[in-house]
């Protein structure tokens, strides 16, 4: 199943994506698509809602991030050995983790702001994993029973704020800058530890490809350490890393401008597209 979060005549709400738009699954005692998740009940309101009639086409509605209210977004640097090559970071025995904020995302099909600030604005493809189950001290054995499902993610990523120190997060929390979408597509609908394929593409140009089987860190490897030193939550989410093929790193770098069109793509979940703007002050 697919599930999505979206407004629609200025109304937040949360639903199943059909071929042609949206069940709507909103409750008063579950709001959002991360209340469904806390409640355990995500996947049989979705079971329950498939062939009922679409509450609204897709031409009506807005996308937002597919958690809109997450309690944690855990982002996870250098995790393809081709980008740790590309950016000179040694080899180490244990991921890189930083956090992104809540109202650093954007949604499917809204802009991706660069922030007045700068205009060194890079992309990073990613694959969201989004928490199901939560728990401490979870094992790699265990960890793919916690995972919801996936989703793709835009790791908009202001350089020149990124460097400003050996800390990552001024750089990565401008608003608007990261993308989630556009579904939260069900664990059930990919083998676990099934090999996707990531592509990103800039104005139709692939920027960045690689597959899932080139991480240097599983996605229950992740699990297993974020777990350990902090308790997962349903609706929290684990950004999983980009391939090599950065803005920054090319020569000359390829910074995003306004107007740009950025996709990134992810087998068996679909295509993230959102347009530059130049955020408004």
């Amino acid at each position: 199943m697919k599930f999505l979060s979206y407004s629609y005549q200025n109304q937040a709400s949360w639903g199943l994506a059909t071929d042609t738009g949206v069940v709507s699954l909103g409750t008063p005692s579950c709001p959002t698509l991360r209340s469904a998740l806390l409640a355990g009940v995500l996947e049989k309101m979705g079971s329950a809602a498939q062939g009922q009639a679409d509450t609204c086409s897709w031409a009506q509605i807005t996308f937002l991030p597919v958690i809109t209210d997450p309690g944690k977004i855990i982002c996870i640097g250098h995790n393809y050995e081709e980008h740790r090559i590309e950016t000179e970071r040694d080899k180490t025995d244990n991921p890189t983790v930083f956090l992104r904020v809540a109202d650093s995302q954007t949604g499917h099909l809204q802009p991706l702001l660069m922030p007045a600030e700068s205009d060194h604005f890079d992309y990073e493809g990613e694959i969201a994993v989004v928490i199901g189950q939560g728990g401490r001290r979870i094992s790699q054995a265990r960890a793919w029973d916690h995972v919801a499902g996936y989703s793709a993610y835009n790791d908009g990523s202001v350089r020149d704020w990124q460097r400003h120190t050996t800390q990552f997060t001024p750089g990565k929390n401008f608003v608007g800058t990261g993308a989630f979408g556009p579904f939260l597509v069900t664990r059930g609908e990919i083998a676990d530890g099934e090999e996707l394929t990531l592509t990103t593409r800039l104005n139709g140009q692939v920027m960045q490809q690689a597959t899932t089987a080139m991480m240097i860190f599983t996605i229950p490897r992740l699990i297993e350490y974020v777990s350990t030193f902090t308790t997962l939550a349903p609706g929290d989410v684990i950004v999983s890393g980009t391939p090599g093929g950065v803005g920054a790193r090319r020569q000359p770098p390829v910074w995003m401008k306004e107007g740009d069109l950025v996709e990134i793509e992810v087998s068996k979940i679909g295509v993230l597209r959102n347009r530059v703007e130049k955020e408004k002050l």
